[in-house]
């Protein structure tokens, strides 16, 4: 469940279980054990987790949860008779071992850790790879409770990240997406290590993940607008686009700036895809607030806005807060926001009608004889013609609904 850093570690973790002599099964009626790695962003998010959990429990398989749930909630869930294990973020590496151990819990206290697990991935089925870079988050946004789940900030080496990009591309990989929960708190600096990237690396493609919008410097637009690799391809962690909001979520920076930020993405680069968080219904937002935000957000050049109405998490600030709203307030809310959202990202696809672009294929020709990639500026189309994992240039010819068409 979760983040691109949840999938990335799911995918180790079940290379790790092969590797061990467990054998890896589609259909969880043939199964023995369920693993479940688990995300803790939303309260929706742990009911889906729970009850994931219970189905499996009522098959007969043994349960283990890990993950952020795991992590953040501890012994107290072997309370749950539907869970069996329970095992956190920084031992979900070891499962194969902890199991063969009947070893029923292990998490570690992540607030005392400050190594970063370099765990390789082998898999060579896809044709654009993860490459986690960065754990754990050093901020404390009032709504938050990952750091709780994830611990401080940690880092790959420099070295460990050069040298898988250069055994991702030695195996086929045309594009690599660097992630992590915090990407723009890599020790050391991003701009270094993309600098590093950039000379000592021969992948073709890639991209960065989320980034607080005071964490992209002048100097870091200046080298990506000059880089080969770079794809324009921009997620804002912006969260709200009323200050007042932003204060009390403790975020650190204003509308105004990200709006100019925004304003000088799109200047520099041509046709980026802007993509931003917004949380809807966040504690104390008045009607006046949300109104603010929304008049943002219309006049923001962004391509694509990801909204999710505010859940409150245990332990975190928020929770403590004033002014809680009703849920069907937060979903009226959300739901605003998605049709602002909807429009920008028809706009987006259709300023793109026309351009030529370069495309990675990433699948095989499917029923309806056509191939599926994806642009630099994270387009995702449908061509007649292509070879799997192949650089193709295409010019983009229509666009029906959120389906582009290329020749």
């Amino acid at each position: 469940m979760g983040c691109k850093s949840n999938q990335f570690e799911g995918q180790i973790v079940a290379e790790k279980l092969v590797d061990a002599g467990f054998e890896r099964v589609r259909d969880e009626k043939e199964a023995d054990i369920y693993i479940l790695n688990s995300c803790s962003v939303t309260h929706k998010s742990d009911n889906e987790a729970m009850y994931f959990l219970r189905h499996a429990h009522g098959l007969g398989l043994k349960t283990v949860l890990t993950g952020c749930i795991a992590q953040i909630e501890k012994e107290k869930l072997l309370k749950e008779s539907y869970i069996d294990y329970v095992y956190g973020n920084e031992d979900k590496f070891r499962i194969a071992e902890l199991l063969k151990e009947d070893e029923h819990y292990a998490v570690k206290d992540l607030m005392e850790e400050n190594h970063f697990c370099e765990a390789v991935l082998k898999d060579t089925s896809k044709t654009r790879i993860s490459l986690k870079i960065q754990d754990g988050c050093d901020n404390r946004c009032s709504y938050c409770i990952i750091p709780f789940g994830r611990g401080k900030s940690r880092s790959a080496s420099p070295e460990f990240v050069i040298n898988e990009i250069n055994r991702y591309n030695s195996i086929g990989y045309k594009e690599v997406v660097l992630t992590g929960i915090h990407i723009g708190l890599y020790e050391g600096g991003l701009l270094p290590l993309l600098q590093r990237i950039e000379k000592e690396t021969k992948i073709p493609r890639y991209r960065l993940g989320s980034l607080n919008p005071h964490e992209i410097s002048k100097e870091l637009l200046d080298f990506l607008q000059t880089s080969d690799k770079f794809c324009p391809h921009f997620h804002l962690s912006l969260q709200s686009a009323c200050n007042d909001t932003l204060k009390r979520m403790n975020r650190h920076y204003t509308v105004e700036y990200y709006l100019d930020q925004i304003e000088d993405i799109n200047s520099r680069f041509d046709k980026p895809f802007l993509g931003s968080d917004i949380i809807a219904g966040f504690v104390g937002e008045t009607d006046e607030d949300f109104g603010v935000t929304a008049e943002n957000l219309k006049k923001a050049k962004l391509s694509q806005i990801h909204v999710f109405p505010y859940s409150v998490r245990k332990g975190t600030i928020a929770e403590r807060m004033e002014g809680h709203l009703p849920d069907g307030v937060k979903e009226e809310r959300a739901e605003i926001i998605k049709k602002i959202s909807a429009d920008k990202f028809s706009a987006f696809l259709n300023s793109n009608l026309g351009s030529i672009q370069e495309v990675l294929i990433e699948k095989h020709k499917d029923k309806n004889g056509k191939y599926k990639g994806i642009t630099r500026n994270y387009i995702k189309l449908l061509l007649d013609d292509g070879e799997f994992n192949a650089l193709k240039t295409v010019k983009l010819e229509k666009v029906c609904g959120e389906r582009v068409f290329a020749v």
